[in-house]
């Protein structure tokens, strides 16, 4: 298969993804056992994870979904929910689940916003985890990999709504697409 226009190099290969996919699905299906576990994924970019995530845990779960976007230029992490969950969470143990945890300003605004709803627990999954671009210290319970500081597509995460459907992370330069 070639490449795609900008696709420098494979970071970890489809094979990988799902190693790791399967190892961590394995942990949170362990510490969940006989527990009410709801994944909630952020749109879009987490919806391949999630999914993937879901498909390899063992135990029965639940999954909503959120939507959030900027506000203009009002500085990094200043974000909105646009599409909110579908059901409360009060009471429930809560695994949010994040394709990418890069500065940390947007997953505290969702830890925030989401303990304010009084779960049961909240932990944090994600598939990809930049710790050289954080800003903001965030919990980060279960994460598969971590990536250098470059740009990332593949599995969820995208360059102008596209590469979403890559099954490998790839590191991209977007000037040569």
């Amino acid at each position: 298969m070639t490449a795609p226009p900008g696709v420098e190099r494979v970071l970890f290969t489809e094979e990988q993804v799902n190693q790791r996919i399967r190892e961590v699905a394995a942990e949170i299906s362990a510490k969940y056992q006989g527990r009410d576990l709801k994944l909630i994924a952020v749109l879009k970019g987490a919806v391949f994870f999630m999914t993937a995530l879901a498909r390899a845990i063992e135990i029965p779960l639940k999954v909503d979904f959120l939507a959030i976007s900027s506000f203009g230029n009002s500085g990094p992490g200043m974000v909105r929910i646009a599409k909110d969950l579908d059901h409360p969470i009060q009471g429930e143990d809560i695994l949010l689940v994040e394709d990418i945890v890069d500065t940390g300003f947007t997953t505290r605004y969702l830890l925030q916003t989401l303990a304010g709803r009084e779960p049961r627990s909240l932990g944090i999954c994600t598939l990809l985890d930049r710790t050289a671009r954080r800003i903001v210290q965030v919990p980060v319970d279960y994460r598969c990999f971590e990536i250098p500081d470059r740009f990332v597509v593949g599995c969820g995460l995208d360059f102008q709504q596209r590469y979403r459907n890559l099954g490998y992370i790839a590191v991209m330069d977007p000037e040569k697409t």
